[in-house]
């Protein structure tokens, strides 16, 4: 896929896209062959989204985040995270399909807007977004509830990625977003041989 035209965009301007520029950005990189949209934000952060989406026809990763990039780490605070998440989605899934969008792929979040208990409580309970009858990606690939909860670096977690990706493939995970690509791969291949036999 090539994005020159997202990245010609942004030079000129002489500044990084803001928060309400993201439609554009989607916009440009669906036009330059990019494959789906993926927002962080749910449309939370450009309300024009749903828009570009239906537009182009893609398909539209929604992903759960308390507060913003800038914010989400202020003391995140949850009553019962999997519920208030799960509420979270049911309002997005159903304004989308009711605007005509149904090509829909929803992300918990794993560490945006979360603390390390939140996270591994939406994990365990993964099953439970299993409702909405869509897809559901994990981004789990060597997050910090990984090494601050094995008080490793970063660099050293992948073992714990594999554990976490095998996880939540168990529990309803159909797609993982991850950096080691080869070890993932390997991973499905072999929870999907585990479901063959």
């Amino acid at each position: 896929m090539r994005f020159e035209a997202v990245k010609s965009e942004a030079q000129q301007a002489s500044a990084e896209p803001s928060w309400g520029d993201l439609q554009n950005v989607a916009d440009q990189a669906l036009k330059s062959g990019a494959a789906l949209v993926n927002d962080i934000s749910a449309f939370d952060l450009d309300t024009n989204m749903p828009k570009v989406v239906k537009k182009h026809g893609a398909p539209y990763i929604i992903m759960h985040m308390q507060g913003t990039p800038q914010t989400m780490q202020n003391q995140p605070s949850y009553v019962n995270v999997t519920n208030e998440v799960v509420q979270y989605f049911s309002k997005k899934i159903s304004f989308l399909k009711e605007y005509g969008i149904n090509d829909i792929i929803i992300d918990p979040g794993f560490g945006f807007g979360k603390r390390l208990e939140h996270n591994f409580k939406l994990l365990n309970e993964l099953e439970q977004f299993s409702i909405f009858n869509v897809p559901i990606l994990c981004g789990l690939s060597r997050k910090s509830m990984i090494w601050k909860t094995l008080n490793i670096s970063p660099n050293d977690a992948l073992n714990g990625t594999t554990i976490l990706n095998s996880l939540a493939l168990a529990k309803g995970c159909n797609l993982l977003r991850v950096h080691d690509v080869k070890e993932a791969k390997q991973c499905v291949e072999l929870f999907t041989k585990m479901l063959d036999v």
